[in-house]
């Protein structure tokens, strides 16, 4: 996006340059009558001194999506999943929680497209709601992403090949991920592509070995193993009591988990206001992100559950070392003796991908902050490369959390900060929802139609994408530490990570409307048609058609 302050008032002239959809748009767009002000607000919204780089494209975008969902949750604590659930349990899990992943999905990308704006559903949510409402976002954002849970994973990870204190390695890790978050953003997405190559190659070399370990093909006394766990010791785990409600809980336990596998995908706007053409690059990542990224877990998952009994005691009951991931697990079991530590290794290399992420996520949502004069004017310092170097710093200098990791409980650590992950992403997902219903509920009001949208998902039925993902990530948060009110299983660190979120929200909530003493906005008073003008005063050109073999590049770009 520009970073000029530059009069927008154009005469936009419909070409062949542009898709039938924009034309359709533009034609839309060009039927509304744009008055001063109209184009005055416009150029506030999308040019308030955005001095943040515009560097990265749709490739780098793609890849950066994809990668920041895929990670420890799907390598490392999908053997914890497995066990809750049984292998019928998880795959229920991760299809539930995935149709809501779609939905939200497709509710913040309808958002972006007509408003890209940096931040993403933190600006929404200001734009369409009320200014106290994306500042609670953009604190909530802000306090999950500092947290290094994947820097925390290091230390997990690492105790599979060493008896070094893990300090040391989260100490390499973390000057790592302040090395490459330090001085040209163009340089970390360059590096999260070649990260995600890697990542994909690993889920690939993942799925085809545990094919072949699956139907006996490993040399050795392994035979076929086929759907046999599935059978014993069941499609289901029971948890917490015996019988159907125990398999039940089981499952809905395992939901949690999921939720923190899925945690990430809605990255794919986070970065709207550092993408060349960032509607047409939001639109399709959104696209084949999710396809991808659904498509690998169903896989990965069913693969999982047919190559690992669920009461494996190195899963069942880990003892917080990287042996206890299910991958690792399955290859020890099939006798394979160097393929674990390579496949640790990747694993590894994904932590440090997601954590890379993290930094991104939280440094750019305080600069967003910033320029909205809801924190320190400092934060909007930007380098020669139009990185916010001092957002970057002040997250970073929450890295050595990690180190809380460093003890014999280092599991317990972890699932910590999975379990805070989780209950904001769901947050998360609430707020996507509610903007996007306030983006349909100003439509109605003001006389216009999805049409007007310059991409859509679903056709007319795309707008009901809202109160799906509402409903069912208010469902999931309330009910997500659920194990703490059955009887024997309390404990106050868990019920604190489940459920502090939503006091957190609304103290802020609080805080925000006194001290900003902002207005709900009703349907009427949204601004809409700057919104609209923006989308005809700066048409984006289609991708070019693929030709030959560069169809192949849909692979990963």
């Amino acid at each position: 996006m520009s970073k000029e302050t530059k009069d927008i008032d154009i005469k936009v002239e419909k070409t062949t340059s542009l898709t039938s959809d924009d034309v359709e748009s533009l034609s839309l767009s060009n039927t509304i009558s744009f008055s001063k002000q109209d184009k005055d607000d416009a150029k506030e919204i999308f040019y308030h001194d955005n001095k943040l780089s515009s560097t990265l494209n749709a490739r780098i975008i793609t890849m950066i999506s994809l990668v920041g969902v895929i990670g420890t949750g799907l390598f490392l604590s999908s053997g914890g999943t497995l066990a809750t659930a049984g292998p019928v349990g998880m795959i229920l899990a991760y299809v539930v929680v995935g149709s809501v992943v779609a939905a939200s999905l497709m509710s913040v990308a309808e958002v972006s497209c007509l408003s890209p704006n940096e931040a993403s559903y933190v600006s929404h949510a200001e734009h369409f709601v009320d200014k106290s409402f994306g500042f609670v976002i953009g604190i909530c954002d802000i306090y999950a992403n500092i947290i290094p849970n994947e820097l925390a994973a290091v230390s997990v990870l690492m105790t599979y090949w060493t008896d070094i204190n893990p300090a040391v390695f989260i100490t390499i890790f973390g000057l790592t991920i302040v090395i490459v978050n330090g001085y040209n953003v163009k340089w970390y997405g360059e590096i999260e592509f070649y990260f995600g190559i890697i990542k994909i190659l690993l889920c690939v070399g993942l799925i085809l070995l545990g094919l072949i370990i699956d139907l006996g093909g490993i040399p050795g006394d392994n035979d076929r193993i086929g759907f046999r766990y599935w059978i014993n010791p069941g499609p289901f785990a029971e948890r917490y009591t015996t019988g159907s409600l125990g398999k039940f809980l089981g499952f809905w336990k395992a939901i949690n988990s999921a939720v923190y596998a899925f945690s990430g995908i809605q990255n794919i706007t986070l970065l709207a206001g550092e993408i060349d053409f960032p509607r047409r690059s939001i639109y399709r990542a959104s696209k084949r992100v999710f396809i991808r990224v659904f498509g690998l877990y169903i896989v990965m998952i069913v693969i999982l559950s047919m190559i690992v009994p669920h009461n494996d005691p190195l899963i069942a009951e880990s003892n917080g070392t990287a042996s206890g991931s299910p991958w690792v697990r399955a290859i020890s079991l099939a006798g394979i003796k160097v393929l674990p530590s390579i496949v640790n290794a990747v694993v590894l290399t994904s932590a440090l991908s997601s954590g890379n992420l993290q930094v991104v996520k939280a440094s750019r949502t305080i600069y967003v902050l910033a320029s909205k004069r809801q924190l320190p004017k400092i934060f909007l310092k930007v380098n020669k490369h139009g990185l916010p170097y001092v957002a970057v710093g002040f997250t970073c200098a929450f890295l050595p959390l990690a180190y809380m990791a460093v003890s014999a409980s280092s599991s317990n650590v972890f699932s910590w900060f999975s379990n805070v992950i989780s209950a904001n992403t769901l947050f998360s997902w609430i707020v996507m929802s509610v903007n996007h219903i306030a983006l349909h509920r100003a439509l109605r009001a003001q006389g216009f139609s999805r049409k007007y949208l310059p991409f859509t998902f679903l056709g007319k039925y795309g707008e009901y994408c809202g109160w799906y993902s509402l409903f069912f990530a208010i469902l999931f948060l309330l009910t997500g530490g659920f194990p703490n009110f059955i009887h024997g299983y309390w404990s106050f660190s868990t019920f604190f990570s489940a459920y502090f979120i939503i006091p957190l929200a609304l103290v802020l909530f609080i805080f925000a409307k006194l001290v900003f003493k902002s207005k709900y906005i009703t349907p009427n008073e949204v601004k809409l048609k700057p919104l609209f003008y923006d989308v005809q005063a700066r048409p984006e050109p289609p991708f070019k058609k693929l030709k030959g073999l560069e169809w192949l590049t849909l692979l990963w770009a």
